[in-house]
């Protein structure tokens, strides 16, 4: 039995001893970490490493076989749903964007407030003076205020990918969850994303899962290097670079 992960009072997300398998195969190996409030992590690894089925656990896609996943003040993610999940404050960030093409980004935004949607309430609702607040400030938050009245389908992809981590601000989550948001970006656009999610992690923690090291760098936080389903290796990416278990089953050196 693995020896749990030492939980500090300050740590908004905590697993342990973690395990699912598929078929017999096992995706998540006893994975134990944690993440602190307001902290920034990026977690790296090879395909296959478990890092999309851990997401998909923390959000509750996916039931592990055993172990603790334990959010805020002892709150067990491992017995609620998704949507419960969401409105806890855990929004998720795929790597493809997913936007409402036809929409201006303003509206992208105000779809995605948490707002009553029911039928009657809906006929009457109004933005309040907080929400235009909260979309004004997003929209200079993502860099896209000057594009506030033009369609998110005539965006670039990297300016769809602010979007969408936009929508998820909408939500004021306390834990932001991103795959891969550099992926296919310009150099303007990843550095652009880097100035982003420094900022969102100024208020709230956020966890990133790249593949993109010169990203990883930028960011300049503490990395887990993630390996079948269990973490080999955390600290610095110039320690983790370094340790000679990531050199011989990632990077290849």
């Amino acid at each position: 039995m693995s020896e749990p992960v030492p939980r500090a009072p300050d740590t908004l997300l905590y697993l342990d001893g973690v395990s699912v398998s598929f078929d017999g195969f096992k995706a998540l190996d006893k994975l134990s970490l944690y993440v602190d409030k307001g902290e920034m992590r990026a977690i790296i690894g090879p395909n296959g490493a478990g890092k999309t089925t851990m997401m998909d656990v923390v959000t509750g896609r996916t039931r592990p076989d055993e172990g603790m996943v334990v959010f805020g003040d002892g709150i067990d993610l491992t017995r609620m749903d998704e949507a419960s999940i969401a409105n806890l404050g855990i929004g998720r960030k795929f790597q493809k964007p997913t936007v409402f093409e036809s929409q201006t980004v303003h509206d992208n935004l105000e779809l995605a407030l948490k707002a009553p949607r029911r039928v009657f309430p809906t006929l009457f609702w109004r933005l309040t003076p907080r929400e235009r607040a909260l979309i004004e400030g997003t929209l200079v938050t993502i860099g896209l205020a000057a594009q506030r009245d033009r369609l998110a389908g005539a965006l670039s992809h990297g300016q769809k990918q602010w979007l969408e981590i936009g929508m998820l601000l909408m939500q004021e989550p306390d834990l932001l969850l991103v795959d891969e948001p550099v992926a296919g970006m310009t150099d303007a656009e990843t550095e652009r994303t880097v100035e982003l999610l420094r900022h969102i992690a100024a208020t709230r923690s956020v966890v990133v899962v790249e593949h993109d090291m010169e990203f990883v760098r930028a960011l300049g936080v503490r990395v887990t290097v993630m390996h079948e389903g269990k973490v080999l290796s955390e600290g610095s990416l110039e320690a983790v670079q370094n340790d000679p278990r990531v050199i011989e089953v990632y990077l290849g050196r």
